[in-house]
Order: C-alpha cells, then sequence, then structure tokens
C-alpha cells in the first residue's frame, strides 16, 4: 500500500484530550490533522456529560413545581413535553457544536469526519464519512478513542434493544415503566430524571449498593432520597434473562436476595460501565499494546509501546470524568513543550468527581473505606445538612457531609458531599488540600453567610481531637 499524506501530528478522536491538543498545537504553528468518526467535539458536549445536565436541569423544575406549595405558590402542574425537553437539549448541543467547527477550522488544522484504521506504525487509513478514503503517515499520533456504554452478555438484553444514555437523552415521550439496569452515577442520575418527568421507575443493581464506589451511609441516604421519591431500588440482584423489546415493553427475571422476581416495564435502560473504542481500528498494526480489558496500556506520561504514541481520555484508562481527559491534555501538552509548561504525569492526582443527582453527591481524595483499606489510621466527622443554615433557608435538608482526617495530624485525606451544590463545596476542600492546609484552616475561615460551603466551618469544628494530641 502506497503511503499516505505526510503530517507532524495526526491526532485520533476529537473528544476532550484530543481537541484540546490540536488546538493548542495549531495555536503554536505547528499543522495537526484531526480524524473523528462522528461527534464534533467528543461525547461530552453532545451525548454525555452536558446534555445530561440539561435534561437534569429540566426534571429539577418539574420536581419543583410539583412542590409549589410548599414554598406558597399555587399553581397548576400541567404534564412534561418530552419534546419540548428534547428541543431545549438539542438547541444547546447544536450550539457547542458550532463552537468546535469553528474552532477546528482554525489555521493549522486539518479536520476530517470519519473512521480510521491504523494499517501499520503511525500510519492510518480513513474511510471518510462523505465516501472515499485519505491515508496518513504521522510524526506523532495522539489517540484520544474514548469508551461507548457496555451491554452486559444477559441472554435476551442485546436482542432488546436497550437505551443506553445517548438513546435516553433523544426520547420525545415519556417511558411509562422504566428498568434501569445498573445503579452508578449514570443510572442513578437517569433514574431520577425520568421519575420526576412522571416515570415509573425501577433500577436493578448488581451491588449490595447504589454508587458502590461511595461510602455505605452516603450510598444509603441516596436509596432513602429515592425511595421518597417513589424510585424502586432493588439491591444485590442479578439479571438471568430478558424478554421483549424496549419500547415496546420488556420482562426481567431477576435473581434477588429474597428470591426470583419478574420485572416488568415499558423501557429499558442500561447503565451498566463502558467498554473501550479500541476493537477493530489496527492497534495490533500500530504497534499499540493493549491490556486485557482493551484498554491502550501507558505510562504516567501517557505514552503507549510506540515511540511517538500516546493515548488519552478514557481509552487509556484514565478515570471516567472530561475534567480528567482535559487533565491527560496537560500532561501531554508538558512533553510537547517543555520551555512552556511545566513537567506534569498522572502519578498521584487528586481527582474530584461528583454524581449529578438531586441533591448533588460529591467527592474528593479517599473515603471511609478506601482510607481503611489502606491501613490509614484516620478521623471521622460527619455534619447532616439539618446543621447548614443556607440548606434550611433554602428547604432543602437531606443529606451529609462526611470529612476523612489523618489520626496523627491535621491533613484532609478525603471529603464527601451529598447536598445542594455539592460539586462546587468539595472544590474549596480540594484547594485546600492542594496547598496542604490543616482541616483547621477550614474551619476557622470566615465564609459568605448563608451560603453552603459555611457549613464547613461547622463540619470541621466537630472534629475529633488528633491521637497524641495533649489535653
Amino acid at each position: 500500500m502506497a503511503k499516505g499524506e505526510a503530517v507532524e501530528n495526526l491526532v485520533l478522536g476529537g473528544g476532550e484530550a484530543g481537541k484540546y491538543v490540536a488546538w493548542e498545537l495549531a495555536k503554536a504553528g505547528r499543522p495537526v490533522t484531526v480524524v473523528e468518526r462522528a461527534l464534533i467535539g467528543g461525547s461530552c458536549p453532545n451525548v454525555a456529560c452536558l446534555p445530561s445536565k440539561n435534561l437534569i436541569a429540566s426534571a429539577r423544575v418539574a420536581a419543583l413545581a410539583g412542590c409549589l406549595e410548599r414554598y406558597g405558590i399555587r399553581a397548576d402542574l400541567s404534564e412534561v413535553d418530552m419534546a419540548t425537553v428534547r428541543a431545549r437539549k438539542r438547541a444547546m448541543v447544536a450550539g457547542m457544536i458550532d463552537i468546535h467547527e469553528k474552532r477546528f477550522a482554525a489555521p493549522g488544522i486539518d479536520f476530517v469526519l470519519g473512521r480510521g484504521r491504523f494499517t501499520a506504525p503511525r500510519e492510518l487509513e480513513v474511510e471518510l464519512a462523505g465516501g472515499g478514503h485519505r491515508r496518513f503517515t504521522a510524526e506523532r499520533v495522539f489517540l484520544n478513542l474514548g469508551t461507548h456504554a457496555a451491554i452486559p452478555p444477559v441472554p435476551g438484553l442485546a436482542v432488546a434493544a436497550p437505551l443506553t444514555h445517548v438513546e435516553a437523552l433523544e426520547l420525545d415521550r415519556l417511558p411509562e415503566r422504566l428498568v434501569v439496569l445498573g445503579g452508578g452515577p449514570v443510572g442513578c442520575e437517569l433514574a431520577q430524571v425520568f421519575r420526576r418527568f412522571g416515570s415509573r421507575v425501577t433500577i436493578v443493581q448488581r451491588h449490595a449498593q447504589l454508587l458502590p464506589r461511595e461510602d455505605p451511609d452516603l450510598a444509603e441516604e441516596v436509596r432513602s432520597l429515592f425511595a421518597d421519591e417513589g424510585i424502586e431500588v432493588v439491591l444485590g440482584a442479578e439479571t438471568s434473562a430478558v424478554e421483549g423489546r424496549s419500547g415496546e415493553g420488556v420482562v426481567l427475571r431477576v435473581a434477588t436476595p429474597d428470591g426470583e422476581r419478574r420485572i416488568e416495564a415499558s423501557d429499558l435502560l442500561v447503565a451498566a460501565g463502558r467498554v473501550p473504542n479500541t476493537r477493530d481500528i489496527g492497534l495490533d498494526r500500530a504497534g499499540v499494546d493493549v491490556g486485557p480489558r482493551g484498554y491502550v496500556e501507558v505510562d504516567e506520561l501517557l505514552r503507549t509501546s510506540t515511540p511517538g504514541v500516546w493515548a488519552m481520555g478514557e481509552c487509556a484508562g484514565s478515570p471516567q470524568f472530561t475534567h480528567v481527559a482535559f487533565d491527560d491534555f496537560r500532561v501531554v501538552r508538558s512533553q510537547l513543550d517543555h520551555a512552556s509548561w511545566p513537567a506534569r504525569s498522572t502519578r498521584d492526582r487528586l481527582i474530584p468527581h461528583c454524581t449529578f443527582i438531586d441533591p448533588e453527591l460529591g467527592r474528593v481524595g479517599l473515603s471511609e473505606a478506601e482510607a481503611r483499606d489502606q491501613g490509614r489510621e484516620v478521623r471521622v466527622v460527619t455534619l447532616p445538612m439539618t446543621a447548614v443554615l443556607r440548606a434550611r433557608a433554602i428547604g432543602e435538608t437531606r443529606g451529609l457531609s462526611k470529612a476523612i482526617l489523618d489520626a496523627v495530624s491535621d491533613r484532609i485525606l478525603g471529603f464527601a458531599m451529598l447536598g445542594p451544590g455539592a460539586g462546587e463545596v468539595i472544590a474549596v476542600v480540594q484547594t485546600a488540600m492542594l496547598a496542604g492546609l490543616p482541616y483547621s484552616a477550614l474551619r476557622d475561615a470566615i465564609y459568605t453567610h448563608p451560603t453552603m460551603a459555611e457549613g464547613l466551618n461547622v463540619l470541621f469544628a466537630g472534629a475529633p481531637t488528633r491521637r497524641g494530641a495533649g489535653s
């Protein structure tokens, strides 16, 4: 096969990390070719983070409209118009795509829409979306391949054509009876959304708790909240078979701790993890090693087994958050421009995350379970949201905050919060942790009254005395 067009830099996948690599290189006068399969700007602005939060916002309005009298307002609540909800989401997505198209049109960027496959190390053949092919031979390659929703090998599940988050965000109708297979962040977010829109919702979760990466006390608070909102949660449940077709009617056969159940629904949503987009693109021909679960193997600088090839974001096994993908870009950028950017790696990153249920559940650093699993001696302090005056003022007192402190120093090891604005409050604690501040700095800080962050004063004031401290 003839050699392709010689290019200096080739980015395969225009998601969060890939697009920033391209934009940075082009800005520095270094030509770059971007090959993107379908989603201009990546999954975040198209089918994931931003559109899901758009629906969550609509669902929150619906929930507030359902309790107007509690706030002293009398009004009738009409039914949710899902077509309008979808139109609002689509308008936001269209605006984001327009922004990305303009940035990809910048001088020095050759943006190619099509499906790429490697034919040799740093050699790529692209089947163009509009027909035809192009071939490239690159000096450097940046893989930003992303992931897609996993469909577990349950008999009948794939044939049932279940919804994933992608299809769920495109519904212009309201499922009458929705079963969500999976109780992680995506499953919990969408379960609450559709319950608030008016669907009857059941979560079927294999693990013994919702949100299994969080501490049991926080997960139980979420389960209790969902129960009060009318969401049925079936824990420790193994789905053995699925019959029917999502949208027309499905039946799940589920083994639970209380025996086998037969769960009927109009629609089925699968939120059971992610699979890297590394199959059938010729990574073996590119000389790029892939692990047993399909993730590209990289070192702490995100370098692959082939010199001059980096992998970034979820395909490289990085935590599955857009903000982590952006930091992966910064790790790679520090290697491309040593003079302008300090050395950076993936080692010891302090990564926050937030599940955007209502109220939000956010965490940074270690959970209590993680700390104890590591054999650390810790102090744990918790505070119910009822003790936060802003929460009382707005009438949203469900939840708690929780800090994990080192037993013999005043170091903050982790912080979690289930409450209004948790995603913003964890950033305050994260900043203190990055600065190496003791928890007492937050305890004694002056926060605006009344805000949710002010609750940090009260939380840390209740911290147990550290071991070995004088009386």
